[in-house]
């Protein structure tokens, strides 16, 4: 089993206008003169963490990280109750991340993402596949309609979780629990904390439930970073994704000459390992494992070193 690379510091970081009143937070670490990747976070809206920059030899790469809009020290922040998500979709994040790669003066760069990550880095290729060189996927996830199902009806991930699944319901009256992504909208965006913040706190246990095959403790996150990544999630799980009817798998084929690395956990309960198999049924060129004994964590035996060895293999 491989370690991640030794944690790295930044050498330059930022604060970039990308227009809409939005500022997002960057950083730069590894070689200056190395080959360019971009780490895209989860989420949405989980943020950028010290662990991402681990992923690559930082002597061979020009690591590249962002927080996405509304989160982690991009500002404003959706954990401050009157910030807008209006101007917060997946075209904006695509848009947002061009337009750091030209401020960053970088002609082409791998994209690295894992979960949410995965999402937006096959939704920015297929924008941009000329700015492109390599993706490394992990936890795929589509974004479908089915996805959703699995994640917020009674008929998914409930049946496995019931206990997590009893709590998630329990702040919802009857009627609510048919829908509970709208149920939970109103109260994530109601700008009474004694409202929003125990829905929060609710959601973000939910969503973290069962994030890797063995149970973690949840981390000991405040209450601002919860109420943006509840907040972020709703917003877009309740509006697809803002992919439209063709959804990622609909233009695969700008991006299939594109090397791929694609790693899904057997026993995800995130995002399942279906999704990772019908992105690569699309794009049978890409390399594709599914890793047994595995869950949706990164870090976990077996995925990581699949994703190491990605990196690896892709240097210069």
């Amino acid at each position: 089993m491989r370690s991640l690379y030794p944690p790295v510091d930044p050498y330059e970081h930022g604060r970039l206008d990308v227009g809409d009143g939005q500022h997002i937070y960057w950083e730069q670490c590894g070689n200056p003169q190395g080959k360019p990747a971009v780490v895209l976070h989860g989420g949405p809206g989980g943020g950028i963490l010290p662990d991402f920059r681990r992923w690559y030899d930082p002597a061979a790469y020009r690591i590249v990280l962002f927080d996405q809009r509304g989160c982690g020290q991009s500002r404003p922040h959706a954990g401050d109750p009157e910030t807008s998500l209006v101007t917060n979709t997946t075209g904006h994040l695509v848009g947002d991340t061009e337009r750091l790669r030209e401020h960053l003066g970088i002609e082409r760069w791998q994209l690295f993402g894992g979960s949410w990550g995965s999402t937006l880095a096959l939704a920015y290729a297929q924008r941009h596949p000329e700015r492109v060189t390599e993706l490394v996927l992990r936890g795929i996830y589509l974004a479908r309609p089915a996805d959703n199902e699995w994640g917020f009806t009674p008929t998914g991930a409930a049946h496995l979780f019931p206990e997590e699944w009893a709590a998630f319901m329990a702040p919802l009256t009857e009627m609510e629990r048919s829908d509970p992504l709208t149920a939970y909208g109103k109260r994530l965006f109601d700008p009474d904390p004694a409202v929003h913040l125990p829905a929060a706190r609710a959601w973000c246990a939910w969503e973290l439930a069962a994030n890797t095959l063995l149970p973690v403790p949840a981390p000991d996150l405040d209450d601002r970073i919860i109420l943006a990544f509840a907040r972020i999630e709703q917003h877009y799980f309740s509006n697809g994704c803002f992919l439209g009817d063709g959804g990622l798998l609909y233009a695969i084929d700008r991006i299939r000459h594109l090397p791929c690395v694609i790693v899904n956990g057997r026993y995800d309960m995130k995002t399942t390992a279906d999704g990772a198999y019908t992105l690569h049924h699309a794009w049978p060129e890409a390399d594709f494992h599914i890793v047994e004994n595995a869950g949706h964590g990164g870090s976990e035996p077996g995925t990581r070193d699949l994703l190491l060895d990605a990196t690896d293999r892709f240097r210069p």
